[in-house]
């Protein structure tokens, strides 16, 4: 698994609820991963990406760098963008002086690809830093509105933006100037960021007050992965997202659990990432076996545990409608193979694959390609998990008592 590429979810317009939503940014180079994100709340961040959807080896003989093969479609299925009329009419922008990005964007709106999105360079290369949980910024989550209006859904604890007052519910209305109502989050997300310590003015309206604070960026890191216990020997893992480094935390996390003791995992909220971090927190329950199959363009490949997984402790998988892709194919995987107790509510239901392709003038299409199932062959696309014990509130202590129900806690 070390090594591959990964496709993500992209930025692209998908509504749910009031939210415009949003997903990844897939990165070109081996077993990288960058991109914007949002999700059907809590919201959008400026900071790490949830990224992920696939893995696919590079094409024979590809350059280091270039988007992964295969080089040649198979065959296009319905609602997916055609790669070379998408790549022609790039191409026939730049000879005629236009922007190879809109003519690219355009194909890909009349496709019907519902991941599919067009980024430049600068958009591409924005969240270079998040599969480490690091960027530059202020710590603002935010999420843009049906009528196109920017609101915040959460501030980083400890950030410049929780410093100035910035609070959840407060609509952004422009950074350094730049009114920001009607842009797409990516763009938000890229006026926010910059070079740690340089200032930038935000304007917000609350409650029919406009107030304009001045902060500076700064180098923020998030933590992918917390554990906390409960009384009876639980142990909490939640995982927000899967970037670098979390499959190895869930994995030493479960290793450090008070011994005869169940696991929550929770992945409430989590949108997604590197596919190879899936599999190796899906391992940490698992002695080897399927984790999930997905087809490239009709070539099936499958992704599998690695051997010596925790497979006796109980397990139960919290999870909400903010449960996307990486962590619906986690989730999907311990469900099928018996392993764990999915309670909570239906998940998002982003289960396709995209890949990556370069433009002539240095921008990258994503296009959906292929899509994942479950190891019972159950597809994650559209239909989401639903889970074995439905909870839309209390979820914890329904949690609890199911751990209960299998002879752990008080």
């Amino acid at each position: 698994m070390p090594g591959l590429p990964a496709f993500c979810l992209r930025p692209r317009d998908v509504r749910r609820g009031a939210v415009l939503t949003l997903a990844f940014l897939a990165a070109v180079g081996a077993g990288a991963c960058t991109g914007s994100w949002d999700h059907p709340g809590p919201g959008r961040s400026e900071g790490p990406a949830a990224l992920v959807a696939g893995t696919e080896p590079p094409a024979a003989g590809a350059a280091p760098g270039a988007p992964p093969g295969p080089r040649e479609p198979a065959h296009r299925e319905a609602g997916t963008a055609d790669r070379d009329a998408v790549a022609r009419a790039a191409a026939e922008a730049v000879a005629e002086g236009k922007s190879a990005k809109s003519a690219a964007q355009e194909v890909v709106s009349r496709s019907g690809d519902r991941w599919g999105a067009v980024y430049d360079q600068g958009e591409y290369e924005a969240f270079a830093d998040d599969l480490d949980g690091r960027w530059t910024g202020v710590g603002l989550w935010a999420g843009r509105l049906r009528d196109g209006r920017i609101e915040i859904d959460r501030v980083q604890p400890d950030s410049p933006a929780a410093r100035a007052g910035m609070r959840a519910g407060d609509r952004l209305l422009s950074i350094d100037g730049q009114v920001v109502t009607g842009l797409r989050v990516a763009e938000v997300v890229a006026l926010l960021r910059g070079e740690a310590g340089t200032p930038v003015v935000l304007k917000v309206t609350r409650g029919g007050a406009d107030l304009t604070q001045t902060v500076r960026r700064e180098q923020l890191r998030s933590e992918p992965v917390t554990v906390r216990e409960l009384p009876g020997g639980i142990t909490v893992i939640k995982v927000a997202s899967f970037t670098r480094g979390s499959g190895d935390r869930v994995r030493s996390a479960v290793r450090a659990a008070p011994p005869g003791g169940g696991v929550m995992l929770d992945l409430r909220g989590n949108t997604g990432g590197l596919v190879t971090e899936a599999v190796t927190a899906a391992s940490a329950f698992l002695d080897g076996g399927l984790v999930a199959t997905y087809d490239v363009r009709g070539a099936q490949r499958a992704l599998y545990a690695a051997p010596g997984g925790d497979t006796a402790r109980p397990l139960v998988a919290l999870i909400d409608g903010g449960t996307m892709s990486a962590a619906e194919l986690v989730t999907g995987a311990l469900q099928d193979r018996g392993r764990a107790v999915a309670v909570g509510t239906r998940t998002f239901g982003k289960g396709s694959v995209q890949m990556p392709t370069e433009l002539p003038d240095g921008s990258v299409a994503e296009l959906t390609v292929g899509t994942y199932r479950t190891p019972a062959g159950r597809s994650l696309d559209g239909a989401g998990i639903t889970p074995d014990l439905a909870a839309a509130d209390r979820v914890e202590e329904r949690a609890r008592t199911v751990l209960g129900g299998i002879g752990v806690g008080p």
